[in-house]
């Protein structure tokens, strides 16, 4: 009676203070918040960083940007994108960017499909783009006329995919990445710095006025660009900045998303993002009774923000839940864009990432019509395959004394090894950063012993990264490890019945890696006695 009376106290009293009228401030959340469980146990999300910039095939991810810049100085990435304008939907100063999104029209888009999808391959939560720099909302925005339900798809995007969503049972997200698209922007509102429009300016100039007649009458194309650079005022970055917070306040509570993503480094406009993030948990609070969500982003030492790492992850074990992001090639589908990740290299990523308490989300790049490229859906096939097998390893899973053992191969060269052009050096600096370290398809493999750990209750998972039929030994698992580990009473490959030979000296776990393996890439091993 006492512990049950106990638990109805404290229940009310949580109620009690999550549930009062007043909002909590941003300090009191950060004394509150916790991590919700679903995100620390999923270890694997999909993203679909999707809108009107996927509309033009090749250009890059910065498209909209770079197709009013002749020359694109160090962001050689949008090289293609001015040529490819010109010759496709006419000159920058009367077909632009937002003649673009008119004719991105999703066609082929059913969130049900995918997200279905996406859930049985083995993501535990999703997220889509509610925003790009190009300032283009895709959501039905009450503060934003230059939304998907007004321009283009005449779609909501984002409240389809919270729907299905929803309906699939996920866990779900949306990104921001708009709080740049003032400086972003600067390019709509130069000319050509050569050839026969030399000196013309292009469409950012364009006022209400222009589009009497045209298919954009009524629209303010200073809503999406900006007003010019010269009437700026403080005033109207002000108010910039205040419909920011109108609009991504709309986006968390509106929608009740289960995670909200900003781009960039910190809050987005400082004190405006904290601001967005207050009201979306006191929301949270307000509606479920719990932190039953999370925010997130490039921001380190803050409770109430997840840490995310772009294109690249931890090289320690963070004590606290974090999250790397990926993608195939560009952020957004570019016919012309290499492939930078396969299902190998997203496997070992992931294997990585998840030995270190962090969540692999990959994006998957939507061509515009809203499928999945052919060569994409085969990858992700074998992921699911890949994750049919080794969920038990990755699901609830966390860090286990150390990440790994046998670490660092790619930097040990074997007599006679070739690897290829590899700048070893280079190599080497970069595995000392977090943003933008990624191993892709272009990165010499792991040695055959290098392996990654994760744990779950008193199972030990140990996977190969790069596994070769033959002997494997580990020094962190030999019974006089400094890691104090046990006597092992039993080793099995993760998706087989065939008998694992080993032998645990002081000093070592040797054992065998057959052959015969579930799949081609990453295999696990599950370890019992040794926790």
């Amino acid at each position: 009676m006492y512990i049950i009376g106990k638990r109805l106290v404290l229940l009310l009293f949580g109620f009690s203070v999550f549930g009062q009228s007043k909002d909590l401030g941003i300090d009191q959340i950060r004394e509150k918040f916790e991590c919700p469980a679903w995100f620390k146990d999923a270890g694997f999300g999909i993203w679909l960083h999707w809108g009107a910039q996927t509309e033009p095939e090749i250009g890059g991810g910065w498209y909209a940007r770079h197709m009013y810049m002749q020359d694109v100085g160090k962001e050689t990435w949008g090289q293609k994108a001015y040529d490819y304008h010109v010759n496709k939907y006419g000159h920058p100063s009367e077909f632009g960017y937002k003649d673009v999104i008119n004719q991105w029209k999703a066609e082929h888009l059913d969130p049900d499909y995918l997200v279905k999808y996406f859930k049985r391959i083995g993501a535990k939560y999703f997220m889509v783009l509610a925003n790009h720099h190009d300032h283009f909302d895709n959501f039905d925005s009450s503060y934003h006329e230059w939304n998907s339900v007004n321009v283009g798809p005449k779609k909501d995007i984002v409240g389809l995919f919270r729907e299905a969503a929803r309906k699939n049972e996920i866990p779900f997200g949306v990104s921001s990445h708009d709080d740049r698209f003032l400086g972003w922007w600067q390019t709509a509102f130069g000319s050509d710095i050569n050839g026969p429009m030399k000196g013309k300016p292009y469409d950012g100039y364009m006022t209400k006025n222009d589009g009497n007649g045209k298919w954009w009458e009524g629209l303010d194309p200073a809503n999406l660009y900006g007003l010019p650079p010269e009437k700026r005022t403080p005033e109207y970055v002000e108010a910039v900045k205040e419909n920011w917070v109108e609009r991504h306040k709309e986006l968390a509570i509106k929608y009740d998303v289960d995670m909200l993503w900003f781009d960039g480094y910190g809050y987005p406009y400082g004190t405006y993002g904290e601001e967005v993030v207050r009201a979306f948990y006191n929301n949270m609070l307000k509606k479920h009774g719990e932190f039953s969500g999370l925010a997130a982003g490039k921001v380190s030492n803050d409770p109430i923000m997840i840490r995310d790492i772009e294109r690249g992850g931890a090289n320690e074990i963070l004590n606290e839940p974090w999250q790397g992001i990926i993608t195939f090639g560009s952020w957004f589908y570019k016919n012309d864009t290499p492939v930078r990740h396969n299902a190998r290299t997203i496997l070992e990523m992931l294997a990585d990432m998840n030995s270190k308490n962090g969540n692999l989300m990959l994006n998957v790049e939507l061509y515009s019509d809203g499928t999945i490229p052919e060569v994409q859906k085969g990858e992700l096939d074998e992921i699911g395959n890949w994750m049919s097998v080794n969920a038990e390893a990755i699901y609830g899973t966390e860090a286990w004394e150390i990440f790994g053992d046998n670490l660092n191969s790619i930097y040990k060269i074997k007599d006679g090894e070739n690897i290829g052009e590899v700048d070893l050096k280079a190599l080497e600096e970069n595995k000392n950063k977090g943003h933008f370290n990624e191993r892709t398809v272009d990165s010499p493999l792991y040695g055959s012993e290098e392996v990654r750990f994760t744990k779950k209750g008193n199972h030990l998972y140990v996977f190969v990264l790069n596994p070769k039929s033959g002997e494997i030994s580990l020094p962190s698992l030999g019974t006089k490890s400094e890691f104090k580990v046990n006597k092992i009473s039993n080793i099995s490959m993760l998706g087989s019945a065939k008998k694992i030979k080993f032998q645990q000296g002081p000093d070592k776990l040797t054992f065998s890696i057959p052959k015969n393996r579930p799949t081609p890439y990453v295999t696990v091993f599950k370890i019992k006695g040794a926790l």
